[in-house]
């Protein structure tokens, strides 16, 4: 029987996937392991391996196709195997697998009115297990599998595999069938389309711009966060605090590490965040139709800049990690962000967002709230000012900081109460060697 090759779903976010180079082609004999194809994704171009060995007996989705998630790219035949001219694999919902709380899922069916538990019976949710497992969301069953399971009317999501790393494979639906096992086929649903905008002539010759296609990541960072501006109530609170202290603390620091370590600005602002969390938990918070979850821990997104758009790679625990582990977590991050190579476990999950561009010399700005988080803020750049102290004009290093706050779960007093919290440690940055 032909094994159909599926477009699956590499991140949280993703809808859809381009093929960016085929590793096989037509006629060539597959082995567990191998390297497939590679998908650009919103996020990255990423390796899909063989899983099903035989022979690559058909190619659909040719290079540069782009293919929305659980939509058929290629046929695997095993040797010898007669495959019908005709034949032609079927569109499979349950495809469109990973699912994390606090993160999109790929489609959406239509809100249906439920009612809101009390809260004894709202579920404890363990945030960083959840992020710590959503690469492994998916559930792992071979195509075939799939198939069986869509004939016989199984539900594969209740089936317990028994292949390598607990893989659904045929023999595992063949059994529940023998058993008289019929627990019912997953509902799909199809995928939401958005139209895009009317278009008419570009009021431009053509010899005068150069047309830049726009990357399946461009693309998600223009969807993400129009639907965060539509959607989300944004509110912005401003506040500038003195920097001098920590920037004698950090001076200090990196001189007496004598090239063991060098910390940056951000560190400390990424430290200082997770405290000022911890003070003010309710700032850590997401919305959700039903409830408004409070986090206990402060999981930090921090905006990385590469080619092409913008990804968050999150530092987990930041409140419990010295300065010299994020230091080194976010150097590490940020050079597998610029390289393509971040998991979907290390840029999802995130309760807070930190957008810095200080370093270009900016000196405020408003960030966008990046849903399902509460809030992010938005760090302008250290700069002498002229400030007023006891009636007199001193010089002092001062940076503007700006909250972008979601109001459907944290009001305005608690914004400003966070940011206050925030100007407590910054301005007092011994508090977060502690």
């Amino acid at each position: 029987m032909p094994i159909d090759i599926f477009m699956t779903q590499l991140s949280p976010t993703m809808t859809e996937g381009k093929i960016a180079r085929w590793l096989k082609k037509e006629g060539d004999t597959l082995s567990s392991g191998e390297v497939l194809v590679e998908i650009e994704t919103d996020k990255a171009t990423m390796e899909v391996e063989v899983i099903d060995e035989g022979i690559l007996h058909k190619i659909i989705a040719a290079e540069g196709a782009l293919v929305t998630v659980g939509e058929p790219i290629g046929v695997i035949a095993e040797e010898d195997e007669e495959v019908p001219a005709d034949y032609k694999p079927e569109h499979t919902g349950d495809t469109v697998v990973i699912e994390g709380h606090g993160t999109p899922s790929a489609v959406e069916a239509e809100p249906t009115p439920s009612p809101v538990p009390s809260p004894a019976e709202v579920p404890q949710i363990d945030l960083a297990a959840v992020a710590a497992a959503a690469h492994d969301k998916r559930i792992k069953a071979s195509p075939l599998a799939r198939r069986l399971a869509k004939q016989k009317g199984i539900n594969i999501a209740a089936i317990q595999g028994t292949g390598p790393h607990g893989r659904i494979v045929r023999a595992d639906i063949e059994n529940a069938a023998k058993r008289g096992i019929n627990l019912g086929v997953a509902q799909t649903v199809a995928p939401t389309v958005l139209r895009p905008l009317p278009t008419g002539p570009m009021p431009y010759h053509t010899d005068e711009y150069e047309a830049i296609e726009n990357s399946m990541m461009r693309k998600a960072i223009s969807r993400r966060l129009t639907e965060s501006k539509q959607q989300v109530p944004h509110f912005y609170l401003s506040l500038d605090v003195c920097m001098d202290r920590l920037m004698d603390l950090r001076a200090q620091l990196n001189v007496s590490a004598d090239g063991a370590f060098k910390l940056s600005v951000n560190d400390f602002i990424v430290k200082a965040v997770a405290k000022a969390l911890v003070d003010v938990p309710a700032a850590n918070a997401s919305w959700t139709d039903t409830h408004t979850l409070q986090h206990k821990h402060a999981h930090i997104s921090i905006a990385v800049a590469i080619e092409g758009g913008l990804i968050t790679p999150v530092v987990r625990f930041a409140e419990q990690k010295g300065l010299v582990d994020i230091s080194n977590e976010i150097k590490e991050l940020a050079g597998k962000a610029r390289k393509g190579l971040l998991q979907p476990v290390e840029y999802t999950g995130g309760t807070f967002s930190i957008s810095n561009l200080g370093m270009y010399g900016i000196k405020q700005f408003q960030a966008i709230v990046n849903p399902p988080e509460g809030a992010i803020l938005a760090v302008g750049g250290t700069e002498e000012r002229v400030v007023a102290e006891n009636g007199s004009a001193v010089v002092k290093k001062m940076m503007t900081l700006t909250l972008s706050c979601d109001h459907r779960v944290v009001d305005g007093a608690v914004g400003a109460e966070y940011l206050n919290a925030l100007k407590k440690h910054i301005e007092c940055p011994a508090s977060v060697l502690i």
